[in-house]
């Protein structure tokens, strides 16, 4: 075991305030708290607030935390936490270059969103090719026999392209392979023999949306993904194509997947993501029979939140044991000064 980070006194855990519940409990069911009780580890929550501040983190040696933003300022305390666990996988809203400065490490869980977020884009990908809303609102509306009218595109043996190749695109591979997809991938840090070991063909984004008939989008929001699907690259796409994102809003140039899908040139389109967020109830996109809106939070299950939760709560015990976690996003961050070679 390695050297205790916290100097010998009680380890100190809190989770950030959009995790709690009137009752000081959790808000988000069964997160693997647990596993901290088992450690003898007890926990508080952080108030309520959009931005982690630096005078409720200071001397807190590790925090869970979902909805906040962390910037400069959250970490400039003089004894800020040792881990920031993020409880999900996006780091948009997280200075992590800060946290590497004041050597505090950022975890993220990948193996906890995996399956559930990998499951909610084939759902939205089924739906969408099924045209379900459509006839949803056809049995609302008492108008059962204008159901031919509407027909649906099967999945099986469809091309389905993945905009990006990380953890949740291995994971839809596998979920669609009983449809006997043909497979292909955008991303640029991904290689041929990579893409081919999952069953997929690495191809340029250009290519890929020219080919696919269903494009999913699974990357990072990054600087150079921002708009990354513009008016130019949506036009790629043919006219029976669907596209779904499960990433970030900002990823997908909202206005230009609109007017695809208002002029006809898309057929229908899956979002658990927009830009921006919340949309606007009297947007366009908004009851479009051919669009399945969800306000990002389809992949919020039972599932999501104890692989979540409990992948994060790994990584605080990891730390309290002088170990460097898994899934760090900024490993360098332990070779702080502030430790003095107590993460091995």
């Amino acid at each position: 075991m390695g050297a205790d980070p916290s100097g010998g006194r009680p380890f100190r855990v809190a989770l950030s305030g959009d995790l709690a519940s009137a009752t000081q409990q959790s808000s988000w069911g069964d997160i693997g708290l647990d596993a901290l009780a088992a450690e003898g580890i007890g926990h508080s929550f952080l108030p309520d607030e959009p931005v982690l501040r630096p005078e409720d983190l200071d001397g807190l040696d590790a925090v869970l935390f979902a909805a906040p933003r962390v910037d400069a300022a959250s970490v400039s305390g003089p004894r800020p936490p040792c881990l920031l666990a993020r409880f999900g996988v996006g780091l948009d809203a997280v200075d992590v270059e800060a946290c590497t400065a004041a050597g505090v490490g950022v975890t993220i869980t990948p193996d906890g969103a995996r399956r559930p977020v990998a499951t909610a884009a084939l759902t939205l990908v089924l739906a969408v090719q099924h045209r379900l809303l459509v006839k949803h609102r056809l049995v609302e509306r008492g108008r059962w026999d204008d159901k031919l009218a509407y027909m649906g595109r099967g999945l099986t043996g469809s091309t389905l392209g993945t905009v990006g190749l990380g953890n949740v695109a291995r994971e839809l591979f596998a979920l669609t392979r009983p449809f006997g997809t043909r497979n292909l991938a955008a991303d640029p840090w991904r290689t041929p023999e990579q893409a081919a070991a999952l069953g997929a063909e690495l191809v340029e984004l250009p290519e890929l949306l020219r080919r696919s008939d269903v494009v999913v989008v699974t990357s990072a929001l990054t600087p150079e993904t921002h708009r990354l699907l513009d008016r130019e690259m949506i036009a790629l796409m043919p006219p029976h194509a669907v596209l779904v994102n499960v990433a970030r809003g900002p990823i997908v140039d909202t206005e230009a997947l609109t007017a695809a899908l208002v002029e006809g040139r898309l057929a229908g389109a899956g979002l658990d993501v927009v830009d921006p967020e919340p949309l606007p109830p009297d947007h366009p996109l908004v009851g479009l029979d051919q669009v399945i809106l969800s306000p990002h939070g389809l992949a919020w299950t039972d599932e999501l939140a104890r692989g979540n939760g409990s992948s994060a709560v790994r990584a605080i015990l990891a730390v309290r044991d002088g170990r460097r976690p898994d899934h760090v996003v900024n490993p360098e961050a332990f070779e702080h000064p502030r430790y003095a070679g107590a993460f091995r």
